[in-house]
């Protein structure tokens, strides 16, 4: 299968990373230039929207544009794909399918990780190229399937903003360490080293448990954990789930 993907931001580079590895890419974007620096960085192929309409007659697009800029996108198209994976956060699949013509369209929520080939990307849409849209997505990280745009909404605000937020725990963190007289440097190599760790401990335990074997009785956690209560913290993060969640449905 050939993969034509759409753009040239963070996000699509971070795609392509995984995606060329399996695939046959090409990038497709305005700026000529972008899309050839994607092309040497990941020896793809290279279509440019500034010419004549391209042709999508038969194939397989991955659209990763922001959203506002799908209208002016659409009209640079011409044909009926084989399919589109939109990674547009908020955009339906009924608008997609009024922009862009294709036999199968699905939503596709990844985040920067996939970079990495760790992304958590969460889908729906068109149950007839479930199977195939799952295969295309695990080449930069996990997968899940959903079924309905409400639940891949509130995935966004998860899983796509998520980054975002615990990029915000480790500065925190690294700060409170500062504060306290440790040098920013090892403050950070810390941080690092606690995130590197915990992924794999919140594989096997509910986060309820795992919490709970660190938190010893009148200890250190016990006291932080207090402070932490204190403030609101996890306050902070459901209505932060709250608003992005809003924001990503369009409210």
């Amino acid at each position: 299968m050939e993969i034509f993907i759409i753009g040239t931001g963070k996000m699509a580079e971070a795609m392509i990373a995984g995606l060329s590895k399996a695939y046959s890419v090409t990038v497709v974007g305005r700026d000529r230039s972008k899309c050839e620096a994607l092309s040497k960085r990941y020896h793809t192929q290279v279509a440019s929207l500034e010419a004549s309409p391209l042709d999508i007659s038969g194939k397989d697009l991955v659209l990763a544009v922001k959203p506002y800029a799908l209208d002016e996108v659409s009209t640079k198209l011409k044909g009926k794909a084989n399919s589109l994976i939109s990674v547009l956060a908020g955009t339906k699949l009924e608008h997609l399918r009024s922009q862009i013509d294709a036999r199968h369209y699905v939503r596709a929520m990844p985040n920067l990780a996939a970079t990495y080939g760790k992304s958590m990307t969460t889908l729906t849409g068109d149950e007839s190229f479930k199977d195939e849209a799952l295969k295309i997505c695990s080449t930069f990280g996990k997968v899940l399937w959903l079924n309905s745009e409400t639940e891949i909404d509130i995935a966004t605000a998860v899983a796509g903003s998520g980054p975002a937020f615990l990029a915000l725990v480790a500065e925190a963190l690294s700060d409170g360490a500062v504060k306290e007289g440790l040098k920013r440097e090892d403050a950070n190599l810390l941080v690092k080293g606690l995130f590197e760790g915990f992924s794999p401990l919140i594989e096997d335990k509910h986060p309820a448990l795992l919490k709970d074997e660190v938190m010893s009785p009148g200890g250190t956690t016990a006291a932080g954990y207090k402070a932490l209560e204190a403030n609101g913290v996890r306050k902070g993060f459901i209505e932060a789930i709250e608003k992005a969640y809003q924001r990503a449905k369009g409210s």
